[in-house]
């Protein structure tokens, strides 16, 4: 970690690592600073490698480096490139999915080839605005470290660079719940006995030895959760899941939940050697704080497409707001033909400058987040954070003050989809 930088960003999961490599490929000094061992975020340590959406409506509306790096993981995988197909006249096309360990290990590379300085097991401590520039502060295994930046990418998905900065973020009562992501092993679905299982399942629960939502998103019992062998099925409250400590509490309670499940169906005929191949280092979260930002996106405005003059890239995905206590997920798919647009206004913080938020904490209603929140629309705001942060350190200007012809320039050369560039 050198002393001084032109970009560094903070969090290197989908919309992170892809800004810090757009932002080393666009001629910046780049430093990209993660808490976790390795980049990707959701798609690898959350364990949802199952990015959404490349394509809508037939159409490929999401390339440059989000798409490369999914290119290459499936080219070194040796399977099929997958297409857009399904998204043909359908508003919830197919996840593809791609190898965990492979895409972290592509991230890694591009980063490294693009110049990057990666800083794992590190987490910012203190951001101050002094004399033109960015000082922070970050937490190392060997103690604090300080560096200047230019521009600084919030790519944390919990706008924590923004209220580190002494910004305003907006705070709701009810988020959407988390996710513990798990494969589990050695049982034969197909002879199970449901009837039975949903029978036991709901005297357990009035037991009060498992919580309903500790085996799928609907009071239905176990099938959900045992048909997919885990993967994303359970549902766990979260609270201020921004914070270190809310986040702490997070973790705790899922893999209680995790326990619960599992002493519970261990203890039923035709699950007995039941086991847990694989866990997630960390349980996955759908929704902490939003920016308070220069442009707020709400649910009306995404659900009707609408077409920003700012915009900087598509997103893709349906109206998907997941509910707490087994309510299941408040699910709308776009209409024939509707594709949203992310504005750069939604990206920058209402006040303060040379700061760009990219990801889940965009400014916007929760219906608008529930659909950019996910993977592919955050790959691309990335992008877009990352051109935005180089050409802000090499002009000295604003990010909100960068024509936003220069900045659609920047994202081509390096493969992006501008919004109006394709048509239905």
């Amino acid at each position: 970690m050198d002393n001084s930088y032109d970009v560094i960003v903070f969090g290197g999961g989908t919309a992170g690592a892809i800004a810090g490599i757009q932002a080393g490929r666009a001629g910046a000094k780049t430093l990209l600073v993660e808490k976790n061992g390795m980049l990707g975020g959701t798609v690898t340590v959350a364990g949802i490698n199952a990015p959404a959406h490349f394509w809508a409506w037939g159409t490929q509306i999401v390339a440059g480096i989000p798409w490369e790096l999914t290119r290459r993981t499936y080219e070194i995988t040796g399977k099929p490139l997958p297409d857009g197909e399904s998204s043909k006249n359908n508003g919830k096309p197919k996840h593809i999915w791609v190898d965990r360990a492979i895409f972290a290990a592509v991230c890694d590379e591009a980063s490294v080839d693009a110049g990057v300085d990666l800083l794992f097991h590190a987490m910012p401590a203190a951001v101050r605005r002094e004399a033109g520039h960015w000082s922070v502060d970050v937490c190392t295994k060997s103690g604090i470290q300080t560096a200047d930046a230019k521009v600084l990418i919030d790519a944390t998905g919990d706008a924590n660079i923004v209220e580190l900065a002494g910004l305003e973020v907006m705070r709701h009562e009810t988020v959407q719940p988390a996710t513990l992501v798990m494969k589990l092993g050695d049982y034969d679905f197909d002879k199970l006995d449901m009837d039975a299982l949903n029978a036991a399942s709901e005297k357990a629960i009035e037991a009060g030895e498992i919580v309903s939502t500790d085996l799928g998103w609907y009071n239905k019992g176990p099938g959900q959760l045992l048909r997919g062998r885990g993967l994303n099925s359970n549902h766990l409250r979260v609270k201020a899941a921004e914070t270190s400590e809310g986040r702490s509490q997070a973790e705790i309670e899922a893999r209680r939940a995790m326990l619960r499940m599992y002493r519970f169906l261990k203890a039923q005929p035709g699950i007995e050697n039941l086991y847990i191949e694989w866990v997630a280092p960390e349980c996955g979260i759908r929704e902490t704080v939003m920016i308070k930002g220069k442009t707020n996106m709400t649910g009306e405005d995404y659900i009707a497409g609408r077409f920003y003059e700012d915009a900087v890239c598509y997103s893709f995905y349906p109206i998907d707001i997941h509910l707490n206590d087994g309510e299941g997920i408040d699910l709308r798919p776009l209409a024939q033909n509707t594709l949203p647009t992310i504005p750069r206004g939604a990206m920058l913080p209402e006040k303060g400058e040379c700061l760009v938020v990219a990801g889940r904490c965009i400014a916007g209603d929760r219906v608008a987040q529930s659909a950019t929140r996910v993977e592919v629309p955050c790959m691309a705001m990335g992008q877009a954070a990352g051109a935005m942060a180089a050409l802000g350190a090499k002009t000295g200007a604003d990010p909100a003050d960068i024509p936003m012809n220069e900045i659609h320039d920047v994202l081509r050369e390096n493969g992006a989809i501008i919004p109006g560039d394709i048509k239905l």
